[in-house]
């Protein structure tokens, strides 16, 4: 069993690696580990908002808005 969705999980997963090869091979390599991570993050934001019906425009949209989607819950508590 694929928890990841089936054929359309594996299909998600090897685009999201070929996205991050391609970005690799376009500019030689991440300058920094911070800008990896700093890639990493915002790909992964921009994949969840995908997966939740959002287009990246709205999701970059309320990002630089310093708002969070909908489905987004934070826990005032934990500060998550």
């Amino acid at each position: 069993m694929n928890p990841s969705g089936g054929a359309n999980g594996i299909k998600n997963s090897l685009m999201r690696r070929r996205v991050n090869a391609l970005r690799q091979k376009i500019s030689g390599c991440f300058r920094s580990k911070e800008g990896a991570k700093i890639f990493c993050r915002v790909r992964s934001y921009l994949t969840t908002c995908r997966k939740q019906g959002m287009t990246a425009t709205e999701a970059l949209l309320l990002l630089f808005q310093g708002k969070n989607p909908d489905f987004m819950v934070v826990d005032q508590d934990k500060g998550i």
